[in-house]
Parts: structure tokens; C-alpha cells; sequence
């Protein structure tokens, strides 16, 4: 999972693999991954997964879904939904590969984007029922 999720090796940006995130949870072609230390890692700009078009669901420390994050077929970050604070009025928003800088525009969500949110929130409760 790019430079900080749990793989081997060590990353461009001279991460070691594996240091930032554990998967918690697997699913298809779903990883729910959870940050190793207290805080929040930032969600990662590519991934080295071997799995073609990977999604991430990032959780925090409290167990709170933060983002959904999809990955192309060569691990470029190609969109990432924000499920956790309002973006100009919308929660949740969208960014679009490599822009996570909250520009002003809003991108509806999609009904494939609302199928993968609620996908992804009945998987982690049914994981945190057990």
C-alpha cells in the first residue's frame, strides 16, 4: 500500500513500508486500513498494491471511517471520498486524483459513489459488532 501501508520495502519518498497503516479488514478488492500511531497518517497518493484498482477505507484511531479511496490499475490516486467534515456545505465530498487542496468546487457524488459509501459503512459495522 504505497509508501506507508502493509507491504515490504521502502517507498520514494523514503518510507518504509508497512510504518504508517495496518489492514484491519479485507473485502473483495476493499482494504479498511487503521493508522499504527495516535493522530492520523495522511492518506496515500499512490499505492504499490499488485491488486488493480484498489479502495481504500482509511479509519481513525476512534474507529470513524474517514475516507474511501480509489486507486487506478497502475496505483495513481484517482478520486478519494471524504466522508468526515463538509466541503463548501457537502459532507460527503469528492477529490479528484491528486487534488486535495478543498478547492472551492463541489463534484456531486455519483450513485456509484453512494453504493460504495454505504457498502463500505454496513462492512465496518458488521466488523464492529462482532
Amino acid at each position: 500500500m504505497g509508501g506507508r501501508g502493509a507491504s515490504s520495502g521502502m517507498s520514494a519518498a523514503k518510507k518504509k513500508y508497512g510504518t504508517e497503516y495496518r489492514t484491519v479488514l479485507e473485502y473483495k478488492n476493499i482494504k479498511f486500513v487503521v493508522p499504527l500511531k495516535e493522530g492520523s497518517a495522511p492518506v496515500p497518493m499512490e499505492t504499490m498494491s499488485a491488486a488493480k484498482d484498489r479502495v481504500y477505507a482509511y479509519v481513525n484511531n476512534a474507529g470513524i471511517l474517514k475516507s474511501i479511496v480509489f486507486y487506478d490499475s497502475e496505483g495513481k490516486r484517482a478520486r478519494q471520498i471524504d466522508l468526515d467534515h463538509p466541503h463548501v456545505g457537502h459532507k460527503p465530498h469528492i477529490h479528484v486524483g491528486y487534488d486535495n487542496k478543498h478547492t472551492k468546487e463541489y463534484i456531486p457524488l455519483t450513485e456509484r459513489d453512494r453504493a460504495y459509501i454505504d457498502t463500505i459503512t454496513k462492512l465496518w459495522e458488521n466488523y464492529n459488532e462482532r
